[in-house]
């Protein structure tokens, strides 16, 4: 009997794990391996405040590409929301905590169904630190000492944590006040509410990060800082569609002429009352095939020029949360600035961060008593300090990709090439992994095909054949 493991227990890992049991005709073992916190959901869907919503309404949530309203029927059958229109929780952003128990039961049920297909399902709550490749299959290592042969390995890792920015005072960040994976719920409690906070990046996490010194009864004064500054829009037009472009999208089309065509469809909607939003979400669909067309050097423009305003576009927040936002900018308790850090200084009155204003074009110093990174994950494997990736990396089992995004990938096949550029046979990668190859690879939109598809070479590599 074959054995897959997948190492990762977020969304990808697990949909890919459901897809397999889903649509298995022969017995096979299958081993998941993640940390117990966020298993089967993720960091994502684990959050430690119940307020921390989704940032896509409820009716393109689903986990399953083939029932595009799989989220949305079950948010109506299992929670309070059943009460309502239908076509109102349809459009609604819902808490991610229920997003994760949506996860949660879908596993539940998958291991109920591999027990009638005698699929044998193990979980393994530890995270995974290196692995070998060996003649017929990998020898991976977790974190609880086992040694375990695998025949196929999956890494469905996700992000990593955000990387620290260069400052001189690199000691800094060993600090107890230093706060580098926003994702752990630390990062905004035990703190004095009446001083002040300073929050490394003006992304989505960011904006999550406030929301969680607020919740902790934080009274004190909010910085936020990012070279580009505050450029987090709102969705604005929830249910609107726009399908002129896509007749405009052909298969030979260069970075420069994507460019010109959203230009002109922004103007066009710009007449009617829409903002961007409509035509980059009509060109979503098309975006991993214009990026794999793209030279390399067209990438390269696209993420120095281009890529803060695609993020700004793409990574909107719901209304009220944009509102909530605005209003404790008004109230002088959040102050979102947009320049360089150059260093920081603790003392026992508190940090001194450094910082070069671009907006006045000096410099300037702001003192505070803790600091949050939300920069976003680290992608380049070089700066990683520890862990999977940078190991595998070092020992030339996986190649990054030119700029860094991620993992070398055969985005048909999934599987994982070396360090000489060849395809490993029985190594995969999907998800965020993937976004050197694809650049849009993180949303569910894209991570539930990646899971299906995967699922599906998987099944055909451990068929047994039907002898006649």
């Amino acid at each position: 009997m074959k054995t897959i493991g997948i190492i990762g227990g977020g969304f990808s890992g697990i949909m890919t794990a459901v897809q397999l049991i889903r649509n298995a005709e022969t017995p096979f073992s299958l081993i998941v391996l993640s940390n117990k916190e966020s298993f089967a959901k993720g960091i994502a869907y684990t959050p430690f405040s119940k307020k921390y919503i989704l940032n896509v309404p409820a009716i393109k949530m689903s986990a399953f590409p083939a029932e595009p309203e799989h989220f949305l029927n079950w948010v109506m059958s299992n929670t309070e929301y059943g009460k309502y229109d239908k076509k109102l929780i349809a459009h609604v952003f819902m808490p991610r905590y229920i997003y994760g128990t949506y996860l949660s039961e879908i596993w539940d049920l998958a291991k109920q169904e591999a027990a009638t297909k005698k699929i044998i399902v193990q979980e393994i709550h530890s995270e995974v630190t290196d692995l070998n490749l060996k003649e017929n299959g990998i020898e991976i290592h977790p974190e609880n000492g086992q040694t375990i042969f695998i025949d196929y390995c999956v890494l469905a890792t996700g992000n990593q944590v955000p990387g620290n920015p260069e400052i001189k005072n690199k000691s800094f960040y060993s600090s107890p006040n230093y706060f580098g994976n926003p994702w752990k719920s630390d990062s905004v409690s035990n703190l004095n509410p009446e001083q002040s906070v300073m929050i490394f990046g003006n992304g989505l996490t960011m904006v999550d990060t406030v929301l969680g010194l607020i919740e902790n009864k934080h009274k004190g004064k909010i910085y936020t800082i990012s070279p580009n500054g505050f450029y987090i829009l709102p969705h604005k037009h929830i249910g609107s569609q726009y399908d002129l472009l896509a007749s405009e999208i052909h298969d030979k089309i260069c970075l420069r002429e994507v460019i010109s065509l959203v230009n002109k469809h922004r103007k066009a909607v710009a007449q009617l009352g829409y903002t961007p939003e409509l035509v980059i979400d009509a060109l979503r669909p098309f975006v991993q095939k214009l990026w794999q067309n793209f030279t390399s050097e067209e990438k390269k423009i696209f993420m120095s020029r281009i890529r803060p305003m695609w993020g700004a576009f793409r990574h909107r927040v719901p209304m009220h949360m944009f509102e909530f936002l605005q209003k404790l900018s008004a109230k002088g308790r959040l102050t979102m600035l947009t320049g360089k850090i150059q260093d920081i200084l603790e003392t026992e009155e508190g940090i001194t961060l450094e910082y070069y204003n671009k907006k006045k074009q000096i410099n300037e110093t702001i003192t505070i008593s803790r600091i949050i990174n939300c920069t976003g994950p680290e992608s380049n494997f070089n700066k990683l300090e520890h862990g999977l990736i940078k190991n595998i990396f070092e020992k030339g089992i996986i190649m990054q990709d030119p700029l860094k995004l991620g993992i070398c990938t055969d985005s048909n096949t999934f599987q994982v090439k070396n360090s000489d550029g060849k395809n490993h046979e029985n190594f995969y990668t999907l998800g965020s992994n993937l976004r050197g190859e694809l650049w849009e690879s993180t949303a569910v939109g894209e991570l539930r095909v990646q899971a299906s598809q995967l699922a599906e070479i998987l099944l055909n590599k451990i068929r047994i054949p039907v002898l006649f």
